[in-house]
């Protein structure tokens, strides 16, 4: 889906406004960060800057826009699921006995998730190597008949009751529902290189999801490292390559929600961080920038909850993964183009808070989602309306 009816309204307004009019970045009062109204004008300014910096084969043409799951039509939602469960149905193409368990071309995908892990998370390529994943993703999506672009999640909406979201509402046009209850106890995640636990209560499924779409899926992948219920260890298996037959399972937990992926904590992660170091550091929860947080990152996937949404290797086995990302992106391109031409650039090195010890990330590194898509340079995923991609988010 290109530019269609509301889009092009937004857009023929932007190109009304001269880009330094939204030069400076606006004081918010509390209540507009509460609300989300400060994160919407932030959206706002970020689509106005986007165009001063539109290059390449992108133009406004052929700019695509990706929107929050619930701002798109019943018949926009059901295309995209047809066209998850079409990916789900693909083969895979992963050499013979790379990973037994992978039955199709969406457990392609998470296999290259799961076998990257350490080299792509609290790492220097963490952003742009999600942002590639994606836009390959969306584009297999495209192959399957979707006619729209990559929809995101935006918790700041739902952390009231996750479960009454309508991505998880259990409708033929969300990705399913909560997992069925079944009593259980809280979550405690273990900060990166402490031994400091994080506790959250228990979310309000835990079991199988029961209705809608996805709700006789059949995960393979994993687990790796799943948080257990009642205590601060995880769950895996021997071999997470293999085949481990199982449903999709998830707990949807307010408790996570609200306090870690409020509109307040997102918006503020945008504002205060001028540098990408702590910008990224505390998008993610990394103890080197902050301690006893897991955020908003980690938040997304712990609301989630379950098997394999809150498994940090295999995640994205859970089809709301890529609207959770599709959401950290957003943010992190809002964060861009505040201050586009002093950030396009990388801090860290190139494993989990360099353990071990490697080398620092540079612009001129590779993303690799091998075997699905030829690896491209991570300078090349800095501009989403550069060329190589063509897209912002409204």
């Amino acid at each position: 889906m290109l530019l269609k009816s509301s889009s092009l309204c937004l857009l023929a307004a932007a190109l009304s406004v001269p880009v330094s009019a939204v030069a400076d970045i606006p004081s918010f009062a509390q209540a507009a960060i509460d609300s989300g109204i400060a994160l919407a004008g932030l959206n706002g300014i970020a689509v106005l800057k986007s165009l001063a910096n539109i290059k390449g084969t992108c133009n406004v043409l052929n700019l695509k826009v990706r929107q929050e799951w619930r701002t798109l039509t019943k018949d926009q939602r059901r295309n995209f699921i047809a066209a998850v469960e079409c990916v789900q149905r693909k083969p895979s193409i992963l050499p013979t006995g790379v990973a037994p368990g992978a039955k199709s071309l969406f457990d392609d995908f998470v296999f290259v998730h799961m076998r990257q892990t350490p080299t792509i998370h609290l790492t220097g390529n963490f952003l742009t190597w999600h942002r590639y994943y994606l836009h390959v993703y969306e584009g297999e999506l495209r192959k399957c008949g979707y006619t729209g672009n990559l929809p995101y999640w935006e918790w700041g909406l739902d952390v009231n009751s996750p479960r009454d979201s309508p991505v998880f509402d259990g409708s033929d046009t969300s990705l399913g529902s909560d997992g069925a209850y079944v009593p259980h106890g809280g979550i405690s995640i273990i900060q990166p290189s402490t031994t400091l636990p994080i506790p959250f209560a228990p979310g309000t499924g835990g079991g199988c999801v029961f209705k809608g779409p996805f709700k006789n899926m059949t995960v393979h992948l994993g687990p790796v490292a799943v948080p257990a219920y009642g205590s601060a260890t995880t769950i895996g298996v021997e071999n997470p390559a293999l085949d481990n037959p199982r449903c999709l399972t998830r707990d949807l937990n307010p408790d996570v929600a609200k306090r870690v992926n409020s509109f307040r904590n997102t918006t503020r992660l945008i504002l205060d961080h001028n540098t990408i170091g702590p910008f990224q550091g505390f998008m993610s929860g990394d103890p080197r920038y902050v301690s006893g947080s897991v955020g908003i990152h980690g938040g997304g996937h712990f609301i989630m909850g379950g098997n394999p949404g809150s498994d940090p290797f295999v995640s994205p086995g859970d089809p709301a993964f890529y609207l959770h990302h599709a959401q950290l992106d957003r943010v992190y391109w809002i964060w861009q183009m505040m201050d586009f031409a002093n950030r396009q650039g990388v801090a860290d090195t190139n494993t989990v808070v360099n353990d071990p010890p490697s080398a620092n990330t540079t612009v001129n590194d590779w993303l690799e989602v091998d075997p699905i898509a030829p690896r491209v340079q991570i300078k090349d995923m800095m501009n989403t309306v550069g060329g190589n991609l063509c897209y912002i988010y409204v």
